[in-house]
């Protein structure tokens, strides 16, 4: 019989904290997902980000609030994701958080705010977004982050 691992509560809420995370992942990158991996989806985003809760630091709500946000944006759920991209961009502030995340909170609250059609706003933060990009010290971070900045969707509000 193999050897059962025990972890203490906080080993086991990182431990589901991330893998839960990676698994949205896994989610959002699926081509064919149909309503049910959606809705797991969602569920997903926001067991991992209860788990950080638990035992992480305002970088992991930060990051957890950002993939809920990223979540609902994808899925088009307009108000969802705007809530939570506010709560990224509050946290990213209030903790004084930099490099890509700063970038990627600019990013989700932009995405979210062009989802809910607020163009002008959403090019603001866009520009905040793109102008970040210069503090992201590694050059493989800032090369992703600006692809992803890039890339739609936004909802038909041009980003120029």
């Amino acid at each position: 019989m193999p050897e059962v691992k025990k972890f203490t509560i906080q080993e086991a809420h990182k431990s589901f904290a991330s893998g839960i995370f990676n698994r949205v992942w896994d989610l959002l990158e699926k081509k064919d997902r149909n309503s049910e991996e959606d809705d797991l989806m969602i569920n997903a985003a926001h067991a991992s980000l209860y788990h950080w809760r638990m035992i992480g630091e305002p970088i992991h709500f930060q990051r957890g609030e950002w993939m809920v946000a990223h979540v609902y944006t994808v899925l088009s759920m307009k108000e969802s994701a705007l809530h939570h991209s506010r709560i990224c961009l509050e946290l990213t502030k209030e903790n004084n958080i930099e490099d890509f995340d700063l970038g990627f909170a600019y990013e989700g609250y932009a995405r979210a705010l062009a989802l809910n059609g607020d163009e002008d706003q959403s090019r603001l933060y866009f520009f905040q977004a793109r102008d970040s990009a210069e503090q992201i010290k590694e050059k493989g971070d800032r090369d992703y982050f600006l692809q992803v900045l890039n890339d739609g969707p936004w909802f038909g509000v041009a980003q120029d």
